[in-house]
């Protein structure tokens, strides 16, 4: 009589929502790096929040002097109609930090997209043609690189707007300046990785079977190489809302009567600061460091839970780890696969 033959259940696949970006990420973290995670995407949940509601949440206009009561007044404290008082030009404070989520998101999306983009597409070209074209961007890559990113702010808002901070002006002088820095990083993660993966046998297999270069390179090697491109992008992200409100602070942002910026209404607390008049200055520097960090705390928690090692332990340390699931199988590494199903050593 034979003993029956057992076979291993296949690994139980996990929900669709369970493999969501974002809910993905909130299984795999665990103690600290999951807190951190929360954090930052409660933050970035708000500041996005507040940008897309700003015209109902917003108490007043960002250029709004007064109402149906009169002017508002300068300098007003905090309480009764102005809950977080009003500038020294006579702006409700509410209202500015609310609406100037809209222009720091506004810069975010022009300026990342259009690095991600140009960054993208050249890294993609460099690293799958290679020869004198890579070396030639390369070194353009570098070259731009080095410049500082304010300072290329600066002279692209004084080009670009012929020195007046409209709200046009302001925020394509940063978008500019910034996607003139950043496409070097896009570049050089995607060159890499696509240096890496065109000699991957499946692309070899496209070769074979006579596929184009350009649906090699775009359906094959473009897929497997912009998996890294959230982590870069939520860190490029706060560094666009620095870039803004650096001009703004240096005279180069935007004017009031164009838009809301939180740079430009601390240049114009300064004075305020030394005549103990706090709340102008203290709410848009809060609304800038609450938004950065939230955007911060996304993108590193995403690069932990991106390193293979961290992964693993994770998974050694989880109680339920004898448990496995499609989404969360362990690699397969050298010391796996020197055993066959049985555990017996090959």
């Amino acid at each position: 009589m034979t003993d029956p033959v057992v076979t291993s259940a296949p690994p139980r696949r996990a929900p669709l929502w369970h493999r969501l970006p974002i809910v993905h990420q909130l299984r795999q973290s665990v103690g600290l790096q999951r807190g951190m995670l929360i954090a930052g995407l409660t933050l970035t949940g708000i500041f996005l929040l507040t940008a897309i509601f700003a015209p109902v949440l917003a108490p007043y206009g960002f250029a709004q002097l007064r109402d149906d009561n009169g002017f508002f007044g300068a300098q007003q404290a905090p309480g009764g109609a102005h809950l977080l008082g009003t500038t020294v030009g006579g702006y409700d404070v509410l209202s500015r930090v609310i609406w100037g989520t809209q222009t720091a998101l506004a810069v975010i999306v022009v300026a990342v997209m259009l690095s991600i983009f140009a960054g993208v597409f050249l890294g993609l070209i460099s690293g799958y043609i290679g020869g004198w074209l890579d070396r030639v961007l390369v070194v353009i890559a570098d070259a731009v690189f080095a410049f500082p990113t304010l300072l290329l702010a600066i002279v692209a808002a004084i080009v670009i707007s012929g020195g007046q901070s409209t709200l046009f002006g302001g925020v394509l002088a940063a978008a500019v300046s910034i996607t003139v820095v950043y496409i070097p990083q896009y570049f050089r993660v995607i060159r890499a990785e696509t240096v890496r993966i065109k000699s991957e046998a499946y692309v070899e297999s496209a070769k074979v079977i006579g596929s184009s270069t350009s649906r090699i390179m775009f359906r094959h090697v473009l897929r497997n190489a912009t998996r890294t491109l959230p982590l870069i992008f939520t860190l490029n992200s706060s560094e666009a809302i620095l870039t803004l409100a650096g001009l703004g602070f240096l005279g180069f942002g935007i004017e009031p009567t164009s838009a809301a910026e939180w740079g430009y209404d601390l240049n114009r607390s300064i004075s305020d600061v030394t005549s103990g008049i706090w709340w102008t200055s203290v709410f848009p520097g809060l609304a800038i460091v609450l938004v950065v960090l939230g955007i911060t705390l996304v993108g590193e928690s995403l690069n932990d839970l991106a390193d293979p090692r961290l992964r693993t332990r994770r998974k050694a340390d989880s109680p339920t780890s004898g448990v496995a699931t499609a989404d969360d199988a362990a690699p397969v590494t050298a010391a796996t696969s020197a055993t066959d199903s049985t555990g017996a050593p090959a």
